[in-house]
C-alpha cells in the first residue's frame, strides 16, 4: 500500500502501478501509431516541411536516444534492460514518493516503445527534425520527459 498519511492520489501502492501501467501503455500506443504512420507514409530519408522550423523525417536509428551508441545491438538491450530493471525496482521500493509513477509510466513506454522497434525492425524509427537537432520520436520525448520529472520528484521535499 502507500505511505501513511500521503494524499491517495499520490500513493505509489495498486493504484501507482495502475497509473504508471496506463501512462506506459499510452506512451506505448502513441510511439507504435506514429512509427507505423511514418514507416507507410514516408520513405527512408525522404523529409517534409510542416513548420519552417519542424520537418518529418524517416530516419532508422540503430543507436539510443538521438542516435548514440549508433551500432546498436546487443549492448544497447542490456543498457535498456538494467536501466528499466533498477526504475522498477525503485518505484517498487520507494511506495511514499508521490508522483513516481508518472516519470516512471514515461521512462518505461519510452524505453518500451524503442525496444520493441529494435526486436522487430532492427532499428528504431524516428521522424521529428529540428534544426539543429537529431531526429526523435514519441519514446524519446518521453523518455526525456521522464528523466526531468524523475529529478522534480526525487528532488522534491
Amino acid at each position: 500500500m502507500g505511505a501513511v498519511g500521503a494524499p491517495a492520489a499520490t500513493r505509489t501502492g495498486p493504484a501507482g502501478w495502475a497509473r504508471a501501467g496506463a501512462v506506459m501503455l499510452a506512451v506505448i500506443a502513441l510511439d507504435q501509431l506514429t512509427k507505423a504512420l511514418v514507416r507507410d507514409g514516408i520513405a527512408p530519408g525522404e523529409e517534409h516541411e510542416v513548420l519552417p522550423f519542424v520537418k518529418l523525417v524517416h530516419v532508422q536509428n540503430r543507436g539510443v536516444a538521438f542516435g548514440f551508441l549508433g551500432r546498436g545491438g546487443w549492448p544497447v538491450l542490456l543498457v535498456t534492460a538494467a536501466a528499466l530493471a533498477l526504475l522498477v525496482g525503485y518505484f517498487a521500493r520507494h511506495p511514499e514518493r508521490p508522483l513516481l509513477w508518472l516519470p516512471t509510466g514515461l521512462l518505461l513506454g519510452g524505453a518500451l516503445g524503442n525496444l520493441l522497434d529494435r526486436l522487430r525492425e532492427g532499428h528504431v524509427t524516428d521522424f521529428v527534425h529540428l534544426p539543429h537537432w537529431p531526429a526523435f520520436n514519441v519514446a524519446d520525448i518521453a523518455v526525456t520527459l521522464g528523466v526531468v520529472i524523475l529529478v522534480f520528484v526525487l528532488e522534491r521535499k
